[in-house]
């Protein structure tokens, strides 16, 4: 062998070896994955990449997604070996309790790790939104001589993401969008966990599914040792910005492993004590050492610091002559890239009047576009449902996926993708992303949900038609149990409106907010405007929970608590009970995590402990409840399925009445 093909090989043997120390030392793992996709990952990571590894932010890096999260070594030993912030003990701690080596990538946890990976097929629709949101940039950003935006977006897929149905929709949108700078590398090894793909994963020819996508597809026959091939192929991907592209690399999984390779015995357990040994001495490495790094191959690995740097620093010459033309929108860069909001963003907000009345989603629609015309980066879309949501943004156009013009996202009746690319998009950054379907539909979308939410991403959730008052489609499209459902999500602010005002400050609040992502749950159904001179300013909203309407004529006897829709039959309850002389106060509460992050002194002059009767009102599931009535009280809700009717005569038979509220608060008085 030449001595580059020498060091090459000891560099792909050392990313190898590396997995397998690691994963036998955890006594858990994956190291089928990485010991195959060494050499395509060696190539890409020296190579091709745009990345500085003492800069991880850098804004116009390549990024990369490994949507295998479980091959997640590999991505350790490439950031450890190119010089992120990843050290040997960290390596050695993988998989332990507080290291910076979880068994999947977690963004947010360790440098250079760009998505959080792991469910399979979320990587795949991650890169779609990092494609997307680079494109967008770029069209918004670069002007004639001075390209400030101009990077790739290349993730390692494997057949289990390729199974998974989120891939298809993403790869579908993708190709419908000619995202040219997008590259997957395919880990084609004809192995999962439970045996040969064959066993699932026969019949598809998978590269003729991409094509008819509209992907470019190329094939490395021998993925294992023809690094040639996969230079090319990469070469070939890169020149194409018509199309994205797939790269089918042939692999062996836990290339090396005499007795393992090509089994799913390498896919997902350590190889055994034995077989490090004899996969060392057949890669030709001491099987005495363990995380051993040969000083040639670390000098290697590093020269990726000094290329980074150099990339960089030949960036910020452009950006500075940017910077010295259009001083402007380099302010406006550099804002967007932070995060932050403009000054005065939420200047033009209206306030609605009696004569307003109409359903949230339509208030929230109006809302949402005064806001997109001075929040620039404010962009997204919808299941194909925009129509109905109101999400569309007026006189923004469509977005075009070769010129990045646009900011109505289209993603088509594809839920679990479009919450898979906004989470792509907020990884990036630089884009304020929203989406938006049926309430009832974010089923469709709960990984995505989730991932934002573990990742605390400020994807914003437009979701409407939030009850069974939208009638006649029925308990299919009526949800029931996904408010309390999507409460019980760690890191997810669910917030229910129950006018257009308060709408106004929801959406005043989620911009605002960016530790996570934020649910508006809105009606379908018109709702009053509620009078603000006699009742609580809408502005409490940004607390969670506030006082509507407080008890006439004394001490409160009992507490009505609600959201959204229903907190118009609890005051209509209020005012007949007031009438009896009976002393109610009125709770709106449209965020429950944000009521519950307030000070207890703030919490108690909200719902005092003293006051034991207490109802709640909410057209869902009455699980949950118990949080704020406590066990004395009485939740009004539904725990049953819809039915097929007009909206007023649902939520007359459900108990969804004033009258029902008012005897309900007598029986605990």
């Amino acid at each position: 062998m030449s001595a580059v093909e020498t060091i090459d090989q000891l560099c792909i043997n050392t990313i190898r070896t590396l997995a397998i120390d690691a994963v036998q030392k955890a006594n858990s793992g994956h190291p089928g994955l990485p010991m195959g996709a060494a050499p395509m990952a060696y190539v890409l990571w020296q190579r091709h990449l745009r990345h500085n590894p003492r800069d991880p932010h850098w804004p116009d890096r390549d990024r990369f997604v490994l949507s295998g999260g479980h091959g997640s070594m590999l991505l350790y030993a490439l950031l450890h070996l190119t010089g992120y912030d990843l050290t040997m003990d960290d390596i050695k701690a993988f998989r332990q309790w507080g290291s910076r080596t979880p068994g999947h990538p977690e963004m947010r946890l360790t440098a250079g790790v760009e998505a959080t990976t792991g469910p399979l097929g979320q990587g795949t629709a991650n890169a779609v939104g990092m494609a997307m949101a680079e494109r967008s940039l770029a069209h918004r950003f670069n002007r004639p001589g001075h390209t400030i935006v101009d990077h790739r977006t290349y993730a390692i897929v494997t057949d289990g993401d390729l199974m998974e149905g989120v891939s298809s929709e993403a790869a579908s949108l993708a190709g419908h969008l000619k995202l040219g700078k997008l590259i997957y590398l395919y880990d084609s090894n004809n192995v999962s966990l439970d045996g040969p793909t064959s066993l699932t994963f026969s019949t598809e020819n998978v590269g003729a599914r991409y094509r008819a996508y509209g992907w470019q597809v190329l094939e490395v026959i021998d993925g294992n040792t023809d690094l040639a091939a996969i230079e090319a192929a990469l070469r070939e991907a890169e020149a194409d910005t018509l199309h994205p592209s797939m790269i089918i690399v042939h692999t062996t999984i836990g290339y090396g492993s005499p007795h393992k390779q090509g089994t799913s015995e390498a896919h997902g357990s350590p190889l055994g004590v034995e077989e490090v040994a004899l996969s060392k001495k057949a890669l030709g490495w001491d099987p005495e050492r363990f995380f051993s790094v040969p000083d040639a191959a670390q000098a290697h690995f590093r020269t990726a610091i000094e290329r980074g740097r150099a990339q960089q620093a030949a960036w910020q010459t452009r950006f500075d002559a940017y910077t010295h033309t259009h001083p402007d929108l380099a302010a406006e860069w550099r804002r967007t890239i932070s995060g932050e909001l403009p000054v005065g963003w939420d200047a033009d907000l209206p306030m609605f009047g009696a004569a307003d009345a109409q359903a949230t989603r339509q208030a929230g629609g109006k809302v949402l576009n005064v806001i997109a015309k001075r929040v620039p980066e404010l962009m997204g879309g919808d299941a194909d449902l925009s129509v109905s949501t109101n999400t569309a943004l007026k006189d923004a156009g469509s977005f075009d996926g070769q010129t990045g013009a646009g900011r109505n996202f289209h993603f088509g009746v594809r839920e679990h993708a479009m919450g898979s690319i906004a989470n792509g998009m907020a990884y990036h950054g630089g884009i304020r992303p929203y989406v938006s379907t049926f309430f009832c539909f974010s089923d469709y979308m709960r990984p995505p949900v989730r991932l934002a939410a573990l990742n605390e991403l400020p994807v914003l959730y437009v979701w409407t038609h939030d009850s069974v008052a939208l009638g006649e489609d029925g308990p299919t499209h009526q949800p029931i149990e996904h408010l309390m459902s999507l409460r019980a999500m760690p890191h997810l602010w669910v917030v229910r409106p129950c006018d257009p005002n308060e709408t106004v400050e929801a959406w005043r609040w989620a911009m605002q907010h960016r530790e996570g992502p934020v649910a508006l749950i809105l009606t379908r159904q018109k709702v009053p405007v509620l009078d603000r001179s006699r009742l609580g300013a809408a502005s409490g909203v940004a607390r969670g929970a506030y006082v509507l309407a407080d008890a006439e004529g004394g001490a409160p006897q009992a507490i009505v608590i609600a959201t959204g829709s229903e907190v118009h039959v609890a005051l209509a309850a209020r005012e007949q009970l007031g009438k009896d002389g009976v002393r109610v106060r009125v709770v709106s509460m449209p965020c429950w995590e944000t009521f519950a992050a307030q000070p207890a002194a703030y919490r108690e002059s909200v719902l005092p402990a003293a006051v034991k009767a207490r109802v709640s009102i909410e057209a869902g599931v009455t699980f949950g409840w118990q949080r704020w009535i406590g066990d004395a009280g009485v939740a009004i809700g539904i725990d049953r399925y819809g039915a097929s009717a007009p909206a007023e005569r649902i939520l007359q038979e459900l108990g969804f009445t004033a009258d029902n509220v008012a005897r309900t608060v007598r029986s605990l008085l």
